[in-house]
């Protein structure tokens, strides 16, 4: 990419879980998040909030993970945004599955706090 991360739209209805991302990656690595908890959310939020990156969780009650996907392509500003979904769901079929949606990357919950940060800079930086 031709600029460093730094804004994420961050897509997570499970609120303990958001709160220990939003803690690792906003306040100790110093990103900007927008968090959202669901995809309609997310979708209201952002064009507006113009992420570099969007970490999206796979399984959400209303709008899933993939649905949130396709809803936010269909914003000519989100069109090529990068997105990483993140999911317990990670046999080889189902990763596969997800980078046929478009996704650039994967990454498995539980996920690591202290190394979640460098895994999203490691996915931005092969694109």
């Amino acid at each position: 990419m031709d600029h460093e991360l730094t804004r994420i739209l961050y897509v997570e209805d499970d609120p303990d879980i958001q709160a220990i991302a939003v803690m690792v990656l906003e306040t100790i690595n110093g990103f900007t998040l927008e968090a959202c908890n669901c995809g309609s959310d997310a979708l209201a939020k952002a064009v507006q909030f113009k992420p570099d990156l969007v970490l999206l969780d796979v399984m959400m009650p209303g709008m899933d993970g993939p649905e949130t996907l396709k809803g936010l392509r269909a914003f000519p500003e989100l069109a090529t945004t990068p997105v990483v979904f993140m999911t317990a769901k990670v046999q080889p079929q189902e990763v596969e599955g997800y980078l046929n949606l478009g996704a650039v990357g994967v990454i498995a919950k539980p996920f690591d706090p202290m190394t979640l940060a460098q895994e999203l800079r490691d996915i931005w930086l092969r694109q």
